[in-house]
């Protein structure tokens, strides 16, 4: 795939506990219908990469936004990256050093790169022992008592910093980056 047009999209919510239920055979449609070729997914929690002709994605996410309410009736946030993008993410976690088990690690990507002082308001102790490291448009996270436990949630991070999110483990951040090189 060229990387100057390649994007991975980032589905917030999608097949989670039975809801918002997308089957990606219907999201690959979703995608292709907008123009967009070599359409993959992976796993079926809202994984896509793809190629756009434009290659241009600042109005890529809305688009596909408005492409999924309107063929599957649901609102869901879509946050793009660049292969070059998701490999700075790949190189850039502050915790790979500190743990050996990459399960309790996992990136919050953000729609948009939130203000210094919504950052400053973050609470390091919300969640001990978890740990946040915010880093431009991503919020690296080591959760050692599992992500179902930690206080450090999609909506903590949302209202706390006005924009819009998306995570993932550290496993999917990996592959994703996988699948944009082949």
């Amino acid at each position: 795939m060229n990387a100057a047009s390649t994007f991975v999209a980032l589905l917030r919510g999608i097949n989670v506990g039975g809801r918002n239920t997308i089957p990606m055979v219907g999201l690959k449609a979703s995608f292709a219908a907008l123009g967009l070729d070599d359409v993959l997914t992976y796993v079926q929690s809202g994984n896509v990469v793809f190629r756009s002709p434009l290659g241009d994605g600042s109005e890529l996410a809305g688009r596909i936004e408005r492409r999924i309410a309107e063929d599957f009736a649901l609102r869901v946030t879509v946050v793009l990256r660049t292969p070059p993008e998701l490999s700075q993410v790949a190189v850039s976690n502050p915790f790979l050093g500190d743990e050996t088990d990459l399960a309790k690690l996992h990136v919050v990507f953000l729609d948009r790169k939130p203000q210094a002082s919504a950052v400053a308001r973050l609470d390091p102790e919300r969640s001990t022992p978890d740990r946040f490291s915010p880093r431009g448009r991503e919020i690296y996270l080591h959760l050692p008592n599992d992500a179902a436990r930690s206080k450090l949630t999609l909506d903590y991070f949302e209202r706390r910093l006005g924009v819009r999110a998306t995570a993932r483990n550290w496993k999917t951040v990996l592959k994703l980056l996988e699948l944009t090189q082949a």
